[in-house]
């Protein structure tokens, strides 16, 4: 992986967000392999017909149309319990040949390279994303114009994909290959046509958190101390009193708004952002296996996509490490900041922060929480 995931799909970062803030559709070439190795078509063949792979992971369209799930579907049972939704290969590849788009849906939580890389995305941009992937027959179109409630990014790995992009200026062909990646604004109608061979794409759609959640989320403590009592009766025929009334109550809820700390309000919302991320703890049967022997020449590795965020709390700190938080004394944090620095270290690192005992158990520590992995 590169060691920025924004700077792999879009190039300069600066230059990127300036197309975003003016909602300007931004096209990024790179190296072929790396958008490759996240999802090949013999990785697509292997999740269709060698994974079990179940709905809703998979559905299948064409020409504009969902395909019912009994169309490619079958039951099966497993320790005596039935399971539904199974793709049947067979069923699913037929439909394939003639002409309907195979869509992976909500990859991100279940193929390794696209999970690595929406973790890193997450912690990059501060929204939540998702990954899909279009398996499109040669000469097919899976979906109409349309557009999306969320801003993609959308990149080829396979074959070429014409897309039809609509902007204020009127529709713009644009073709995507392999090392060529896209970014389209919220919004923005579109839609794809596969070319001369089959065609796989990736999208990655950004779920943007917006001004209004973060100022509902930031008011909701002032606003549960209006009383929930009823209105007065009689305001139907005589107004007055109540807009007297409702004057005095939101000069009130004013007054409180302006004591809210912008500060204190931020630190929850990153609170609240980290630890609803999915653990991301890949190898962590290997390191369960081998915490109990790091020792202080034992080389540790971040582990990619995972949050480390300090947040002071007198004298104890708060590590926000992505699905979960941690409550630890306050003057670990030197040697927290020296851990957040490095791509890789050892316990003997820490020395000058800690003694030998205290390095090694915050390290296991760590580790168990999925912020360190053991270099195997």
């Amino acid at each position: 992986m590169p060691a920025s995931a924004l700077d792999l799909l879009s190039g300069d970062a600066q230059t990127f967000l300036e197309k975003v803030w003016a909602s300007q559709v931004h096209l990024h070439r790179t190296d072929p392999e790396r958008l490759v190795g996240l999802l090949s078509l013999d990785d697509a063949d292997t999740l269709l017909t060698s994974s079990a792979i179940r709905t809703p992971s998979v559905r299948l369209a064409k020409d504009g149309a969902v395909l019912p799930e009994s169309a490619y579907t079958r039951r099966a049972t497993l320790a005596g319990r039935q399971l539904t939704g199974l793709v049947d290969a067979r069923k699913a590849l037929a439909l394939f040949a003639d002409g309907a788009t195979i869509v992976f849906q909500g990859l991100h939580r279940y193929w390794p390279p696209l999970t690595r890389l929406v973790a890193e995305l997450e912690l990059e941009l501060g929204h939540p994303c998702q990954a899909n992937a279009y398996l499109t027959p040669p000469g097919a179109q899976g979906f109409a114009v349309h557009s999306d409630t969320h801003d993609v990014f959308v990149f080829q790995t396979a074959g070429r994909k014409q897309w039809e992009v609509h902007g204020p200026d009127g529709a713009e062909d644009v073709v995507l290959e392999p090392g060529l990646s896209m970014y389209l604004p919220t919004g923005t109608p579109h839609a794809a046509r596969a070319q001369e061979t089959v065609s796989l794409h990736v999208t990655l759609g950004i779920n943007q958190l917006t001004w209004r959640g973060l100022v509902e989320r930031s008011l909701a403590d002032v606003l549960a101390q209006v009383p929930d009592a009823h209105l007065p009766a009689g305001y139907v025929t005589d107004p007055a009193p109540l807009a007297d009334q409702l004057a005095e109550r939101l000069e009130e809820l004013a007054a409180r708004v302006r004591t809210i700390d912008t500060r204190e309000a931020v630190a929850a919302e990153v609170r609240r952002f980290l630890t609803t991320r999915s653990p991301r703890l890949a190898g962590g049967l290997h390191d369960v296996l081998a915490v109990e022997t790091i020792e202080d020449t034992t080389v540790l590795r971040r582990r990619p996509g995972a949050a480390c965020v300090l947040q002071p709390r007198g004298d104890r700190l708060e590590v926000l490490l992505g699905d979960r938080s941690l409550d630890v004394p306050a003057r670990l944090r030197p040697a927290l900041e020296e851990i957040r620095s490095r791509t890789e270290l050892r316990p003997a690192d820490l020395a000058p922060h800690l003694d030998a005992a205290s390095r090694t158990v915050l390290c296991r520590r760590l580790v168990r929480e999925g912020l360190l992995e053991v270099v195997r």
